[in-house]
């Protein structure tokens, strides 16, 4: 076997590396490293696909070391990021002071993480046989999924003495988190055509709509930084819509 044949394999097991590596970290409660390593390991998925191209060695085992890493590094990390993260959101206290029933189901929530997971799971078990994604997506790919939400215990910092307005806050996060979570499963599987951003040949009318996105992208990543992150996932699926809205009408 040719050595150039072992190369994007290698890429793909880097990334199933980094999605270990951010499990421990999400253990600690690392969640900043945990999205680094999250990152790292979405650059090397990039590439196996990238050097199994360039080098012609494509095959159905690579097709599922890939899934199966991505599994790891794009939904088991996801979901678990969300059930530690939910875990850390303690309305208990405020729900006994107040004297409104106590949910009994309340300490199992954090495990409604786990169907960003399930979804995920879904995604790529189709992915694998669908013939219609090659230069385009339909649905929310699973490594952009996982950008989001590794990206928001980034956005929100636990104080240690918290008022009652403070803990009604976490309530609510809670059930937008929840909510967020859901509507990932959903989008990662629905039937909505999503933009590439490969661009093959520059060409600002053919592509314009990946440019001005990615220079958007730039421009809220330099601004925002961190906060960015999820608000440019939610962009390129907003974008989608309105440009299938707008593709579909000009053909009518």
């Amino acid at each position: 076997m040719k050595i150039k044949a072992l190369i994007p394999n290698l890429f793909t097991m880097l990334n199933l590396f980094c999605g270990c590596v951010a499990l421990v970290m999400i253990s600690n409660l690392n969640f900043d490293w945990a999205f680094f390593f999250v990152c790292l390991g979405i650059f090397f998925d990039f590439f196996d696909g990238f050097f199994a191209r360039k080098f012609g060695v494509a095959g159905p085992l690579g097709v599922q070391l890939d899934s199966l890493a991505d599994m790891v590094t794009s939904g088991v990390v996801p979901g678990y990021t969300i059930y530690r993260f939910l875990n850390e959101i303690d309305i208990d206290e405020f729900v006994i002071n107040h004297c409104i029933y106590q949910y009994k189901g309340a300490d199992y929530i954090p495990y409604l993480g786990f169907v960003i997971t399930l979804g995920a799971c879904y995604r790529l078990a189709k992915f694998n046989i669908d013939t219609r994604q090659s230069d385009s997506f339909i649905g929310l790919p699973t490594p952009a999924n996982a950008l989001f939400f590794t990206s928001l215990p980034l956005l929100h910092i636990i104080p240690d003495n918290v008022n009652d307005a403070v803990n009604l806050n976490f309530t609510l996060l809670k059930i937008v988190l929840v909510v967020l979570v859901f509507l990932s499963a959903y989008v990662m599987n629905a039937e909505i055509p999503l933009f590439s951003l490969k661009i093959k040949n520059f060409s600002f009318a053919k592509y314009k709509l990946q440019i001005f996105f990615l220079a958007l992208s730039i421009l809220l990543l330099a601004f925002l930084q961190i906060l960015a992150v999820p608000l440019i996932i939610i962009i390129y699926v907003l974008l989608s819509v309105i440009n299938n809205i707008v593709t579909k009408k000009a053909s009518v």
